[in-house]
């Protein structure tokens, strides 16, 4: 009989070759699979604002509103005659969270939403929520947003009155507000008398924006021996190089958590008003359509956000396409599929491939292609909320958790919406402090007398300050499976 190699893992009934035991059955390639570093989305988009030294964890900033806004809030307007109030305001601001007693609930859910929030109209803002979902007697209304606008006194009163701690405030002061009505601003524009006197006194208001800092960090330890004697000769560096990528892409996630709860326009698809009502079930689909991404382009040019992107006028290549200036939409990738299948006014299809206007222009990080006024940007780490929708009955085909439907955001970023604030930083990104102790005379103390022990730590500040909410969009869809 030849003699054989009789590798033990092809040949369990062998204990080695028939010449004896193999003292390496394997290669080992040095070079390590090392994973690409996740792009970062949403940090490039910030600037940082440098917290200095002994003035607390807080940085405040002044907000100036515009004279002729709904939110120019005061009690210094009087009309021509110098007798009245220009214009009379009245807004709630409800607590967060909001309740009420399980009695009231139904009928405070009818005050909150007795209102004039959309644009002189009626908004539905709360939803009742079950007896007892507080806390014992006490029900937990869900609200798009905590501070509502109403036609006069009267409701405005009778919704404060309505819920546990909610505040009422009446101003004037701002001539017409923002109102776009040919007959109220005819109406209210201060023209004088001859005489002229003390009459259309009109009068400002600023609002104060705060962000906080935390402190953030995490930390290893290794001993001499696992450096000495692994296999990998390059293993220190790999683990130091993996610690400061997991503290990048913590930072990035807190931001991104930040900016999805500081946004300040809301839109929910289909017949949705809450997340909880973001349904999937057959004849009752919530999911984004191109009308709903239309209203959202309207209500930003309203809110004056700029477009990112200017306008492509395409080149001489064949099929390639023109697209509008437009925002950047942040999805995640779950929404690719309703975004492909989208079509537009006239049944066509409205999604644009990269592909057909790449030659005209350079493309933004994960872009992917355009809808509308929004050229699409896949982020792969876009959080969403899992099984906080509707009820999951007769499912349409879309991605659920635990028999409630998954909620999934669009997220438009206009700049100078946001910042983030960082402490002894250049002022241009996040800083890391890191401490590196190799084991030696350096770590030896009562606790490690051999100082056969080292360690890494990394730590940061971080923190975020929203400038201007209005500018932050969010579209609430449910994602097809």
């Amino acid at each position: 009989m030849a003699r054989e190699y009789g590798d033990v893992t092809a040949n369990t009934s062998q204990s080695g070759s028939d010449i004896g035991n193999q003292l390496q059955t394997f290669y080992f390639q040095k070079k390590a699979l090392i994973e690409l570093k996740k792009e970062q989305f949403f940090s490039p988009m910030a600037s940082v604002i440098g917290m200095p030294k002994h003035m607390g964890k807080k940085i405040r900033r002044y907000h100036y509103l515009p004279m002729l806004d709904d939110l120019n809030v005061n009690d210094q307007g009087i009309d021509a005659a110098a007798v009245a109030q220009l214009t009379t305001q009245f807004y709630v601001t409800y607590p967060d969270p909001c309740f009420t007693l399980d009695a009231g609930s139904a009928a405070a859910v009818t005050a909150i939403n007795d209102n004039i929030n959309d644009g002189g109209s009626a908004e539905t803002i709360a939803t009742d929520g079950a007896n007892g979902s507080y806390k014992t007697g006490y029900t937990l209304i869900a609200m798009s947003t905590n501070v509502v606008k109403y036609a006069d006194t009267t409701d405005a009163t009778t919704a404060t009155a309505a819920v546990i701690g909610a505040v009422s405030t009446a101003g004037y002061g701002n001539l017409y507000g923002s109102s776009k009505d040919v007959g109220t601003i005819a109406g209210k524009l201060p023209a004088l008398s001859e005489t002229g006197g003390r009459v259309n006194r009109v009068g400002f208001k600023r609002v104060e924006l705060e962000g906080d800092i935390e402190k953030f960090g995490f930390f290893r330890d290794y001993t001499q021996e696992s450096i000495d004697f692994d296999t990998d000769a390059e293993l220190e560096m790999h683990v130091n190089r993996e610690m400061l990528r997991g503290a990048s892409e913590m930072t990035e996630d807190a931001l991104q958590i930040d900016i999805l709860n500081g946004v300040g326009v809301h839109r929910y698809a289909g017949t949705a008003t809450t997340k909880a009502t973001v349904s999937g079930e057959t004849g009752a689909v919530c999911e984004v359509t191109y009308a709903d991404l239309s209203a959202l382009s309207i209500e930003l040019d309203n809110n004056r956000c700029p477009k990112e992107t200017k306008i492509i006028s395409g080149t001489r290549m064949v099929d390639t396409k023109v697209i509008p200036a437009a925002r950047a939409l942040f999805i995640g990738s779950e929404m690719i599929p309703t975004i492909e299948r989208m079509t537009d006014h006239f049944s066509n299809q409205a999604y644009i491939p990269l592909a057909h206007y790449a030659a005209g222009t350079s493309a933004l990080n994960g872009e992917i292609g355009t809808v509308g006024m929004f050229r699409i940007v896949v982020v792969p780490e876009m959080m969403h909320w899992a099984g906080v929708g509707a009820i999951e009955s007769t499912n349409a085909g879309y991605q659920a958790t635990n028999s409630r439907y998954n909620v999934y955001p669009m997220l438009v970023i206009g700049s100078e919406s946001f910042t983030t604030i960082g402490f002894q930083t250049n002022g241009k990104s996040t800083k890391f402090k890191i401490f590196h102790k190799k084991p030696g005379m350096a770590v030896a103390d009562r606790t490690d007398p051999y100082g056969e022990t080292g360690f890494m730590s990394i730590k940061w500040w971080y923190g975020m300050m929203v400038l201007r909410p209005e500018r932050l969009a969010l579209v609430y869809s449910v994602g097809r499976v």
